[in-house]
């Protein structure tokens, strides 16, 4: 589905409908939608794109889930307080977030990245989920922000927290590999498949030159996590 000029309206009263939120001002809804491809390939001058408020929104998320998880979990030290939040503000799971409300539907975006896939992109999606939340605070306040940020990750919070969410593979296997190997962690990707705007990555991860992961994916970063996710696995 494209988000064209004649249905803009409608399709932002929709999404409102999906945040359970109201803006105030419109303007600042639309801008956390809008990709900076779109901006750049536009006739029209001086368009607002989103990066500025998933600046914002990158803040604003990690201050509240801080502050829950500070609360919620009065044992945890600090280090672990840490990998609890990593996990919940991580790219994936913004990103598996994002698409459970279909935001890639809404976004504005250039037709190169319209065309190579880019509605369902992690990093673009882990974005503007991040510039929503800027945008909601911009025209809510802090407590409204902090109210959808809750009420859309409180899950992922209590899942990280048991150490069921998703995990930043890369790292973990980094962590793991620091202390047993002195060779350096490499990814290289292996092979593509598909078109252009549904491709398939295939990426291997070598400790030196030796392959102790494989990993598929819809992107380079979400296949290396896979195979990050492999080399832990095989142990």
């Amino acid at each position: 589905m494209k988000y064209k000029k004649n249905n803009i309206e409608n399709k932002i009263q929709e999404l409102q409908g999906i945040l359970d939120y109201m803006f105030l001002n419109i303007d600042l809804l639309k801008e956390a939608l809008t990709h900076s491809s779109y901006a750049n390939e536009s006739k029209e001058k001086n368009i607002k794109y989103n990066e500025r408020l998933e600046f914002l929104g990158d803040s604003i998320l990690s201050l509240v889930v801080s502050e829950y998880i500070f609360l919620k979990y009065k044992d945890l030290p600090e280090g672990e307080l840490t990998k609890v939040r990593a996990n919940v503000v991580c790219e994936p799971a913004l990103a598996s977030r994002a698409r459970e409300i279909n935001l890639g539907e809404y976004l504005l975006l250039g037709k190169g990245e319209e065309a190579t896939g880019g509605r369902q992109r992690e990093s673009i999606l882990a974005d503007a989920f991040e510039a929503l939340i800027g945008a909601i605070y911009m025209d809510g306040g802090i407590e409204r922000a902090k109210s959808f940020v809750l009420q859309s990750l409180l899950e992922s919070i209590d899942l990280a927290g048991k150490g069921a969410l998703f995990r930043d593979y890369k790292t973990h296997l980094q962590e793991l590999l620091q202390s047993k190997a002195s060779e350096k962690i490499t990814y290289h990707v292996v092979g593509e498949e598909g078109p252009d705007h549904n491709k398939i990555f295939n990426v291997e991860v070598l400790v030196g030159d030796k392959v102790i992961g494989k990993g598929r994916g819809k992107s380079k970063k979400e296949a290396e996590q896979q195979a990050a996710k492999e080399a832990i696995q095989r142990g």
